[in-house]
């Protein structure tokens, strides 16, 4: 993140505007993933799911995400599901006009359809991040249809970002990090690679949840990898925050600055990505991990994220005023 982000970002904050924004653009998504958040009962909260929530399609979504991008303002968007792809003749339409308003793209997907091959000439607006749980035994097993043999197939000639997940399964392989590692490194279709922790709900069970000792062992095998591997695209400050994550979603600079919108294009997710009850205490979150470093740099002497949470507070008395509340 550049300075002139950081200012901007701070801007939209004072102004009663969250600089970040990801919309769940479909409830649907041919995959079913264990684990996956997004369709958990609790996700949305009250009697509703994201599965029997309603949605658009054609150019009634295209005008209606526009509009939603005019009213609320980001700098970034990030576009997530169920799977964008499932909705990629409308993702098409939309990418040229939310590039026209200056905002950037993140598009979210496991990568069961072919990517189009005119996306890579859209960087550095747009930035693909491809879900992959894990060498490809675990993954396949997990995300079929998404498979490794279909994902490296249909990220030909595109530079990918490829983002996992560390589950307690996966930790059960030997070197099972740097295994996924080293495979990844040898993709040239793959410019990086991101790891997050498996963020559970208060009080869930299962066994993508970390042990204590887990999640100290990855932290630990992932700062040992940075000097080896040009492609794991993360601070020696990001890995780190994951051993202590911000407690609550109000410490959280991440959860604070995005504003996270279900596929009706007006439930807000919250508390934040996640929704729900999350166990901030054993949050695996990249984003929220890279941000609450920043948060520890200084400016003046004086931290960031202590800065953020102040522009915070004044940020929503304007958006009070505006509201006229």
């Amino acid at each position: 993140m550049k300075r002139n982000h950081v200012i901007q970002a701070w801007g939209r904050i004072l102004s009663g505007r969250r600089p970040l924004l990801s919309i769940e653009i479909t409830r649907e998504c041919p995959l079913r993933c264990p684990g996956c958040y997004a369709y958990e009962d609790a996700h949305l909260g009250g009697n509703v799911n994201l599965r029997s929530l309603s949605d658009f399609k054609g150019d009634e979504l295209v005008e209606r995400v526009l509009a939603l991008l005019d009213e609320l303002r980001p700098l970034h968007l990030s576009i997530v599901g169920g799977d964008p792809l499932v909705r990629y003749r409308e993702v098409e339409k939309l990418l040229p006009r939310i590039f026209e308003r200056g905002i950037a793209v993140q598009l979210v997907t496991s990568a069961f359809r072919e990517l189009p091959a005119e996306w890579p000439s859209m960087m550095p607006m747009l930035d693909i991040v491809v879900s992959i749980d894990g060498l490809q035994p675990e993954h396949d097993a997990r995300r079929k249809p998404a498979t490794y043999e279909r994902i490296l197939k249909n990220i030909v000639g595109q530079q990918i970002t490829v983002h996992c997940t560390i589950t307690g399964q996966m930790l059960a392989g030997l070197n099972s990090i740097e295994a996924f590692l080293a495979f990844w490194q040898g993709i040239p279709d793959a410019r990086r690679v991101w790891f997050s922790l498996f963020t559970p709900q208060r009080g869930a069970v299962g066994p993508e949840i970390l042990t204590p000792q887990q999640r100290q062992y990855a932290v630990s095998e992932l700062l040992r990898l940075r000097p080896f591997y040009s492609k794991l695209d993360m601070s020696e400050g990001t890995i780190r925050e994951y051993l202590n994550p911000p407690q609550s979603p109000a410490e959280c600079i991440f959860a604070q600055s995005t504003c996270t919108i279900s596929a009706d294009l007006k439930t807000r997710i919250q508390p934040c990505q996640f929704g729900g009850n999350p166990d901030c205490s054993q949050c695996g979150c990249i984003a929220s991990m890279g941000l609450a470093g920043l948060g520890h740099k200084r400016l003046v002497n004086v931290e960031l994220g202590s800065i953020m949470r102040a522009s915070t507070a004044v940020g929503r008395v304007v958006e009070g005023l505006r509201r006229g509340v």
